[in-house]
């Protein structure tokens, strides 16, 4: 049996499966489709032909426009249907033809996407990304499968991102951009194949960072980057000059990670 709240309005041509919870104040469109194991926190809003599939969990206020598809099957290869899962943070919105899969069990059996999140006309999250919050991914974005994306990070419209790649947070991704390698926080990425082209230093002010760190940030960006040896090892000779920094460590903390992609770099051969 479904659980439908009393406030939930459902449209008389929209499909709600046996098994579905609708929370208070949902509003499902005409044409629309909900799955049996769909989860509808209060306040999300259908439009007319949404589909919410899978074993899928939607947060409160969240808003899914025409033709998404949300909780689909895993596109991957070793698909074998397997039980797996889709959840999805608070106040996003999902644009027209927005799709986002579940997770497989190879790669841990859960996407998840964090909340305030923007995903504007056809952007695709795939299997078993991570994402994390207030993060906007601009017309015909492309994750593939195992990519992680940390918060306030902004993706261009139709980059392309690597399966397993991770982006930091706060970084910006410029339009059209084939990324391939992993992007520090606040890095800046453009082009095809995408290069290092600094900080996101548009980024950092508005979000409050002061004008002094982010002097700092460039400094310790210049020495990770132009230093003689290779970017990984820059990064741990200058880690004690830093210790400081948060924003500095935080990039530090990202190249000493362990990642199946190598690092993106204004020179290549340095990554």
């Amino acid at each position: 049996m479904s659980k439908i709240a009393a406030s939930a309005r459902i449209h008389p041509l929209a499909v709600v499966e046996d098994g579905a919870e609708i929370g208070e104040n949902v509003v499902v469109g005409p044409f629309s489709h909900v799955g049996s194991r769909v989860v509808l926190k209060d306040g999300v809003e259908l439009s007319s032909h949404a589909v919410v599939a899978g074993n899928t969990q939607i947060g409160r206020n969240c808003r899914i426009f025409p033709m998404a598809v949300i909780g689909g099957v895993s596109q991957s290869l070793h698909e074998a249907g397997e039980d797996s899962s889709l959840i999805v943070g608070d106040n996003c919105t999902m644009r027209e033809g927005v799709t986002m899969n579940c997770g497989t069990v190879g790669g841990g059996g859960k996407t998840v996407v964090g909340s305030n999140c923007l995903f504007l006309a056809n952007s695709h999250v795939a299997h078993d990304c991570q994402l994390g919050s207030d993060i906007i991914m601009s017309n015909n974005v492309m994750l593939a499968g195992h990519v992680h994306v940390g918060d306030k990070a902004i993706l261009g419209g139709g980059c392309a991102v690597h399966q397993f790649t991770r982006i930091g947070r706060q970084a910006f991704i410029g339009g059209l951009s084939a990324v391939n390698y992993d992007v520090i926080p606040y890095g800046m990425l453009n082009g095809n194949p995408g290069i290092l082209g600094g900080l996101n230093v548009v980024g950092m002010t508005r979000s409050g960072v002061e004008r002094a760190t982010i002097h700092t940030v460039r400094r310790a960006y210049k020495q990770i980057f132009e230093g003689a040896g290779n970017v990984r090892n820059n990064a741990a000779a200058i880690r004690d000059d830093y210790a400081d920094c948060k924003e500095v460590m935080e990039i530090l903390d990202f190249i000493a990670a362990d990642s199946e992609r190598a690092l993106s770099s204004p020179f290549r051969s340095k990554s």
